[in-house]
């Protein structure tokens, strides 16, 4: 068997990292670039610091928290009216989605449905895409070293994973500093999402060692500093190592995701529940439905975390971050899971999961969690 392992994401990281912004974009040309963001950042000293090191920017502000379709065909639509030559995306993953999602609409002029990873849309993508980096404010996603973009299409209201080593940033810039005054559930649902992503991607189907090795150490470093973050958020040196981890979990699930994925994009799309959130309540289920599967890699994982179980260390990370142990806690209705199993078979990243999951099975994991 011949396998195809990459890990191009050029990345600039550290405490202060981002006075480097104006130098790294002269490099590559980038003269008048479309800024992607979310409305609340618009409010916050990081937003300002960054449009001073940028000030020929044009502000994109219009993404929501599950980007849209919508919201990519605007901001794409502004980039060409206003003569843009580059994308700087601002923010935890929803901006930087989008912004991946607008560097490929704006040299490919096909629907985004088109571009769906299920259907084989990444061999849809070329490297026509204009420069883009890529400045994470939270350490969740790791979207900012990734090579695709989760968008909402409109007509299936289903999130869509747009893939191509092509949508990978030109520059992740990840410093610390910019994210030590996030609220404390973000820095929760946030955390425990890189947390899920590296869990889940060390336990995917697949052979990639590479992504194995990478996956178990985010592991730790999230179970290790996640904690310390929560009880200190001015703690610099956890709060790197948060972006790492989170970085990490997104280099490893290029493997595969699993179940908990499955389970929190419908959460995401019908209710608006934070999507980070959302796998941290239903991952301690999928992970016991998942236990005699992936035992051994199960033990592993607790024994880099030098914990003896690893989803009673789920649990009890959950319960540090303050994260509610129920979906009911969050307004789930306990009528919809029904639907909710329907949309979340239709969601690729179970098809990684080590156990196979059914339509009944992603229900009975739904009420669990519930």
């Amino acid at each position: 068997m011949i396998s195809n392992f990459s890990f191009p994401t050029k990345i600039l990281f550290g405490a202060g990292a981002i006075e480097k912004l104006p130098d790294e974009m002269a490099q590559r040309g980038m003269n008048k670039p479309l800024l992607v963001l979310d409305e609340g950042l618009v409010k916050t000293a990081v937003f300002t610091r960054v449009r001073n090191l940028i000030p020929n920017c044009v502000v994109f502000s219009g993404v929501e928290p599950n980007p849209t379709e919508k919201n990519v065909l605007d901001g794409a639509e502004l980039y060409v009216s206003e003569g843009c030559d580059s994308v700087v995306g601002l923010g935890g993953g929803s901006p930087l989605d989008a912004a991946k999602a607008i560097r490929l609409k704006v040299t490919h002029p096909l629907p985004l449905a088109e571009y769906d990873d299920l259907i084989d849309g990444w061999k849809k993508i070329t490297a026509d895409v204009p420069p883009f980096i890529a400045i994470a404010t939270t350490a969740g996603t790791g979207s900012e070293v990734g090579r695709s973009a989760v968008i909402t299409i409109e007509k299936t209201n289903r999130k869509t994973v747009i893939f191509s080593p092509y949508l990978i940033p030109s520059l992740a810039l990840a410093d610390p500093e910019l994210t030590i005054d996030l609220p404390p559930h973000v820095t929760a649902g946030t955390g425990m999402d890189a947390y899920t992503h590296n869990v889940e991607a060390y336990i995917a189907k697949g052979f990639h060692p590479i992504c194995d090795a990478i996956a178990l150490e985010g592991t730790r470093l999230a179970s290790d500093h996640l904690p310390r973050v929560m009880a200190n958020p001015h703690d610099v040196e956890s709060r790197g190592y948060m972006l790492l981890s989170s970085m990490m979990g997104a280099m490893a699930f290029q493997k595969g995701l699993g179940a908990a994925h499955s389970l929190a994009h419908p959460l995401s799309t019908e209710f608006g529940m934070h999507h980070g959130t959302a796998n941290a309540v239903v991952l301690p289920w999928v992970l016991e439905f998942n236990r005699e599967s992936s035992r051994e890699r199960q033990e592993a994982l607790a024994r880099q975390c030098r914990v003896d179980d690893i989803i009673e260390r789920t649990r009890q990370l959950n319960e540090l971050s303050g994260i509610k142990p129920r979906l009911r806690d969050y307004g789930i209705l306990e009528g919809s899971l029904e639907k909710l199993s329907q949309k979340a078979i239709e969601d690729g990243c179970h098809l990684s999961n080590p156990r196979p999951c059914t339509v009944d099975d992603l229900l009975r994991l739904y009420k669990q969690s519930w």
